[in-house]
């Protein structure tokens, strides 16, 4: 039970290890700052699993120092507000996007924010030994009670957009960041792999929302790929990477032999490098390939007939406060639909257990949260 100063909070004090749950003092927003208190988190099921193997799978990527708060995805509405704050108070409804930057970097001073020098996750890690310099500005993530935030990272959330919903933000923003950079609106076909899943169902929802007349998903469970499928059964076209068919064949027989104009792979660490390789051959001349899933290893390209069909490959890993307005706006409308998840919440108390790995799950439909 939390005093009138402190809050509770869940701290990781050493790799592999569970997180504590204990008393902390509430922190003191600064100047540029606001205080928040957090209603949601949106976790990874196996953040656990992630966080114990992190030294042998990213050593070069930091944590924040241990003990830490971590928490990647947290929503709730503002309570205090620093001196130099003057478009938010009190009582406004926000998602706090994670993407710390230092703002006096060439990318920052050009507006490229996320490739800031400092770059870092509040909550979960820096790209970078530079970003071990912010989180001592900003040590904590949304696994508490209250949380400290920049005003920058800051999206304002209508009502229709619960704090649940919100703690999706960042699945779905880094879905959105790629879509928008590759172009994608009327006119446009895409194809996503791994569209059943909870980076992939994104590109379902925006293609809809964007104006995509025609999107191609790939998933592993059919039951699944019906269910995003039946979101718009006349727009969406789904296919099973257990079947046999090569998947470039079968877009391009969805594409009237052309091909794609946008491909993106939403597939994690781990998956086989086959299925992404088939998704940058379905690609139309001109095209464009995305990944945003993380996918390990050297990756063989046919880089002659990329250049021959001037076609590109690029990796996209997050998306600004500006772009989280915007879907928060797309939501308001109605153009974005954030009524298909299903929400499976627990308390901060059972953390450990939240992160550790949840069994029942319906694909990217299952939305993961804390709240604290």
């Amino acid at each position: 039970m939390s005093t009138i100063n402190t809050m509770k909070a869940a701290r990781l004090h050493r790799v592999g290890e569970p997180m504590r749950i204990e008393q902390l003092p509430i922190p003191e927003p600064g100047q540029n700052d606001v205080l928040v208190r957090v209603r949601a988190c949106g976790i990874v099921p196996n953040l656990g699993n992630i966080l114990a193997n992190w030294t042998t799978w990213f050593p070069e990527l930091p944590l924040p120092p241990l003990p830490a708060v971590f928490g990647l995805d947290p929503a709730g509405e503002i309570v205090k507000v620093g001196s130099h704050v003057h478009c938010w108070s009190p009582g406004d409804r926000v998602y706090v996007n994670p993407g710390l930057y230092c703002g006096g970097c060439r990318a920052c001073r050009a507006g490229d924010l996320i490739n800031c020098t400092h770059y870092a996750f509040s909550g979960y890690f820096g790209f970078s030994q530079n970003s071990l310099k912010l989180y001592k500005n900003y040590p904590g993530g949304g696994l508490a009670e209250y949380m400290v935030a920049p005003q920058y990272a800051l999206v304002k959330l209508p009502d229709r957009v619960s704090f649940n919903q919100a703690a999706r933000f960042g699945y779905l923003g880094t879905m959105y960041s790629a879509m928008r950079k590759a172009g994608l609106g009327p006119g446009k076909t895409m194809l996503v792999n791994g569209i059943s899943g909870t980076l992939g169902i994104g590109g379902a929802l925006f293609g809809l929302a964007m104006g995509v007349p025609k999107i191609l998903g790939t998933g592993r469970d059919k039951k699944l790929l019906e269910r995003v499928k039946a979101l718009a059964p006349d727009r969406i076209e789904v296919f099973s990477i257990t079947d046999k068919e090569p998947l470039d064949v079968w877009a391009k027989q969805h594409t009237a032999g052309l091909g794609v104009d946008v491909f993106i792979d939403a597939l994690g660490p781990g998956a086989q490098h086959e299925t992404l390789q088939q998704g940058v051959r379905a690609l139309k001349r001109g095209g464009r390939a995305v990944n945003i899933g993380a996918i390990m290893g050297l990756v063989g390209m046919d880089l002659h007939t990329m250049m021959d069909d001037q076609q590109s490959i690029e990796g996209s890993a997050w998306f600004t406060a500006a772009e989280g307005q915007t879907m928060a706006d797309m939501a308001e409308s109605g153009t974005l639909d954030l009524s298909v998840f299903e929400h499976v919440c627990t308390p901060l108390d059972q953390v450990n257990e939240a992160i550790s790995g949840i069994a029942q799950r319906n694909g990217g439909f299952s939305n993961f949260v804390i709240n604290p």
